[in-house]
């Protein structure tokens, strides 16, 4: 019955050749209504802890003046990402997890996947392009200002977005189980995994480490010659803009440890003949949708300001008066 459970809610992106079976079995049954009772306790709980670390994200970057800036743009694209998650992909996956042999249909397993991909895909291509507004802001900052503006911070989020759901709708729509199983498979191929990995994992995380590394580098040049500079002005502005990058960097960073051993068991399953565990495989996508629970709270905790716009809205304070072009600390 464990493994039925497991083998429901999985996200093991190719088939597997078990049948899901009925159980008779009255301890079996308690045991499932056990188990689906915590599973529903866990989605919930973190669905609520998602929702609202991104909504004090969110509302922090549109509500004070001081925060509207290119990256944070960025930052406020990829938490509506994250917010998503724990609106759709989580209760979704919770009601396919409940039924006990995938008895709620192939449409709620499509719609399932589909926001998965566009909001996995979204997250990272948001970090790529977090990372090229870093580049230019260490490696070339005095043409920061001239290369990234709102109007290309707009064309960034916009291209995330769309090819986001191109991507995440047309593989769906192509490697979603079209079989008799009744199981909720994502991927009924080996091509569709492979185009949803590639595409919208691995060449975006390989862009996106290089940026980084390339950063590091002139960062590291910088340091040795910022003692020589005598303008403090310049010295405050290019700390600032280093503690930015590596703020950001922990982003990316958290992102990847989060999905990586998902994206690596989905890649290697088929290639040691599908040996991995349904259960590991589970508890591996698990982990990459916990990823939009830390972003707000790396960024509180890195970012003053973020923790002054956090503390007054929590306490209320900003519907006392208008406090939009408060200065945060």
């Amino acid at each position: 019955m464990e493994h039925e459970l497991f083998s429901n809610r999985s996200d093991d992106v190719f088939e597997d050749k078990n049948v899901c079976n009925e159980s008779e079995n009255v301890s079996g049954m308690s045991a499932l209504t056990t188990s689906t009772y915590l599973l529903c306790i866990l989605v919930s709980s973190l669905s609520v802890i998602i929702m609202c670390g991104n909504l004090l994200l969110i509302t922090s970057i549109i509500y004070f003046k001081q925060l509207h800036t290119p990256t944070n743009y960025l930052i406020l694209s990829l938490a509506v990402a994250d917010l998503l998650v724990g609106v759709t992909v989580l209760p979704f996956s919770a009601v396919l997890a409940v039924s006990s042999c995938g008895y709620v249909g192939g449409l709620l397993c499509k719609i399932r996947g589909s926001f998965d991909l566009v909001l996995c895909t979204s997250s990272i291509l948001n970090l790529c392009f977090i990372s090229v507004d870093r580049y230019y802001a260490v490696c070339q900052p005095l043409r920061y200002r001239t290369k990234i503006n709102v109007r290309v911070i707009v064309i960034m989020i916009l291209v995330c977005w769309t090819v986001s759901a191109i991507n995440g709708i047309s593989i769906t729509i192509l490697g979603v189980n079209k079989g008799q199983s009744n199981r909720c498979v994502l991927f009924q191929n080996l091509s569709s995994a492979i185009m949803a990995v590639v595409f919208g994992f691995y060449f975006p995380a390989i862009v996106m480490v290089t940026i980084y590394l390339k950063i590091l580098m002139v960062a590291q040049r910088q340091a040795h010659s910022i003692h020589n500079t005598t303008c403090q002005s310049t010295k405050s502005e290019i700390k600032k803009e280093r503690k930015a990058t590596k703020t950001l960097a922990i982003v990316m960073g958290v992102f990847l440890m989060c999905w990586t051993p998902f994206t690596l068991s989905t890649t290697f399953n088929p290639l040691s003949n599908y040996t991995i565990p349904a259960a590991v495989i589970a508890a591996f996508k698990w982990l990459g949708w916990s990823n939009s629970m830390l972003n707000p709270l790396v960024y509180a905790f890195f970012y003053s300001w973020f923790r002054s716009a956090f503390r007054m809205i929590i306490s209320g304070k900003i519907f006392q008066g208008d406090f939009t072009h408060s200065k945060l600390f």
